[in-house]
């Protein structure tokens, strides 16, 4: 099986957990539900929820024991998404070819509808306890979570990245948007996987330093795409970031010299996982994608 097609049926997966964990649009107050729904479902490929089952698999572990964790991070990112997009941050009229919610549904019922993922997000991890999970791991869980998403995290990466905007930022900086606003949430599927999966703390160590490397190649990558980027693909206008100044590798290093610490990036994922063998065969191939992708 290729990769693309692995990845296709863990997404496939993760959808169908989503479905269930997710409210009706049918259920009261509607609007709301729709708009959380159009966004969720509003394509991508389950990248973050993959890695956690992949990780999860390779270690031994059910993918299905660990999937409201995997549906928990892509509630998560389709939140940040949703207030990513709004007038007051990147203001983006499109993502993923199609209207941003708030272009659908207005500001307000956007900004809503982020707020109940996030919410809804860590009730899912409750429902970790349903699958057998101890309830320290499930609670260590919860934690990764949280710090992933929070201020020192997605949402502090996000705060930089506009105080950034316009100005001239140092390489320290710019590492700290990326390895916060990016890094931070693939960190927290990877080591959510190892964590369920029981992995010990070399295991662990391992797998955390393949997922900071990997968010690093990850957003370097998009951040050239956003330069070099075909819109069909992109689903959204290549050059946004440019317009906005925002603070990119490919703005402070050039495009060349990006691309080339993205490649160091991905050299230090499949480093990282050397130890793991023939089973972390998803994860090599998720990281050595990452400098050919074209979305």
């Amino acid at each position: 099986m290729s990769w693309e097609e692995d990845l296709r049926q863990k997404a496939d997966l993760i959808n169908r957990a989503l479905d269930l964990l997710l409210p009706p649009s049918s259920a009261y107050p509607i609007r709301l539900h729709e708009a959380m729904r159009y966004t969720v479902f509003a394509g991508g490929k389950r990248l973050r929820g993959a890695l956690l089952l992949a990780v999860s698999e390779m270690l031994g572990t059910d993918a299905g024991r660990v999937l409201p964790a995997a549906a928990s991070l892509e509630m998560i990112h389709a939140y940040s998404l949703i207030h990513d997009d709004l007038p007051a941050m990147d203001d983006d009229d499109y993502r993923r070819g199609k209207l941003t919610c708030h272009k659908v549904y207005g500001e307000a019922a956007a900004i809503l509808a982020g707020d109940a993922l996030l919410t809804l997000a860590f009730g899912a991890l409750t429902r970790l306890r349903e699958k057998g999970f101890d309830a320290a791991v499930v609670l260590r869980v919860i934690q990764e979570v949280y710090r992933a998403a929070g201020s020192q995290g997605l949402v502090g990466g996000q705060a930089v990245d506009l105080e950034s905007e316009g100005n001239p930022v140092s390489v320290k900086t710019l590492e700290y948007i990326h390895s916060h606003k990016t890094a931070a949430l693939f960190s927290a599927a990877v080591r959510s996987g190892a964590l369920l999966a029981g992995a010990g703390e070399d295991e662990l160590q391992a797998l955390s330093d393949y997922a900071a490397a990997f968010g690093l190649a990850f957003q370097i990558t998009d951040d050239l795409l956003d330069l070099t980027g075909d819109q069909a693909l992109l689903g959204k206008k290549p050059g946004s970031d440019l317009a906005k100044k925002k603070a990119t590798y490919p703005g402070s290093l050039g495009v060349d010299q990006a691309r080339e610490t993205a490649e160091r990036c991905v050299e230090q994922c499949l480093h990282s996982v050397a130890r793991f063998g023939a089973p972390a065969g998803f994860l090599r191939d998720a990281a050595s994608c990452l400098v050919n992708r074209e979305t």
